[in-house]
């Protein structure tokens, strides 16, 4: 947990800030948690559509990942190219020092290896440059500070498939989780929960990905589902003629497991921070999920 005067770092291991204001947007919602900020050397580089060189990006992660001084990593933005770097993140460090990672999007690939590699539980929230609603602000403290509730039931739920489970909670990007499969940082979904969120995804994509994990075995050993919210979704006919909801319906039915949609998750204003890794009870029926301390 990240108590008052925690000493958080700032890094960027994957798309570039848009500029300073970032970073700045970064260090206020950090002090704002009542954490000492600690920038990370190379945070405002660019490479394209990278912040910075794999070498670069790699080298804060690891830098702050081994110092026990450094009690969490809030990743500044998502983007793409974590993802790059999993291959290479010191792992023995995450366990010799274990600390609390924040953020989302394609994060989600650093979620996905710290949890099979080293077994720790991280935290799907908000990344460190939002604006921090105060409903997505109280989720995070829960998580992250006080170790209570951080989801719970929301507004607007839809239950797809009724029915009650416990499980270890998995997932996030659904781009990110379907191209981890058949790499040794996929999550392991034996069991889990699966939280899934996307954005500018067209609907059939959407469902080429669920495909995918679907084929790949992963989906039918799932013990529950919740979606998120897929946001952005590029006007095309086609999303018209089969519209999301009647897809996330089919998924549901086929994998014939507790099933809610429309949860908190994702590229969204009010969003709860979920513990990866911690052991939740998804109530479909009740429109909820409530995470074991």
């Amino acid at each position: 947990m990240l108590a008052p005067g925690s000493r958080v770092a700032l890094v960027a291991p994957a798309g570039p800030l848009r500029d300073e204001r970032d970073l700045e947007h970064a260090l206020e919602n950090t002090r704002a948690m009542g954490w000492e900020p600690v920038v990370g050397s190379y945070v405002l580089e660019r490479d394209g559509y990278l912040a910075g060189s794999d070498d670069h990006r790699l080298a804060d992660i690891n830098r702050f990942a081994a110092d026990a001084s450094i009690d969490g990593i809030w990743c500044i933005r998502g983007g793409y190219g974590a993802m790059r770097l999993l291959d290479r993140l010191d792992f023995d460090a995450w366990r010799r020092h274990p600390k609390t990672l924040i953020g989302y999007s394609d994060i989600t690939a650093v979620h996905a290896a710290i949890g099979v590699h080293a077994e720790l539980v991280t935290y799907h929230g908000p990344t460190a440059r939002g604006q921090l609603t105060d409903f997505t602000r109280t989720s995070l403290r829960a998580a992250v500070v006080d170790g209570s509730e951080s989801c719970g039931r929301a507004h607007d739920v839809i239950t797809l498939c009724g029915g009650r489970v416990r499980g270890r909670l998995a997932g996030g990007n659904l781009a990110l989780v379907a191209s981890l499969c058949g790499t040794p940082y996929a999550p392991s979904l034996d069991g889990a929960i699966l939280v899934l969120e996307d954005v500018n995804e067209t609907v059939y994509r959407i469902d080429r990905m669920l495909t995918q994990l679907r084929l790949s075995g992963a989906l039918g050993r799932v013990a529950g589902i919740a979606f998120g919210h897929f946001t952005d979704v590029p006007d095309e006919p086609s999303n018209e003629q089969r519209p999301l909801a009647d897809l996330l319906r089919d998924v549901a039915r086929r994998c014939d497991v507790p099933c809610l949609a429309n949860i908190p998750l994702g590229h969204i204003a009010d969003q709860w921070t979920i513990p990866l890794g911690a052991f939740a009870e998804l109530d479909a029926d009740a429109g909820t999920i409530q995470i074991e301390r």
